[in-house]
């Protein structure tokens, strides 16, 4: 059983992971550049994120019940 103070770090966790993967997904459907040390990070990767982010975030919502 998840303790009150756990619960609410997991909703924390969860709502930041959340946030990320709106992020990623705001980035494709807008199409910004992300230049890292001269590298472009590809669209496809910002894809790969949301999904991961999004997982986790459903994973954390789902551990603080």
């Amino acid at each position: 059983m998840v303790g009150e103070k756990e619960k609410m770090a997991l909703q924390v966790a969860g709502t930041l992971f959340l946030l990320i993967a709106m992020v990623h997904l705001l980035r494709v459907i807008l199409g910004w550049d992300v230049i890292i040390g001269g590298f472009i990070v590809p669209l496809w990767f910002s894809v790969v994120a949301a999904l991961m982010t999004l997982a986790l975030s459903v994973w954390m919502f789902k551990s603080a019940r």
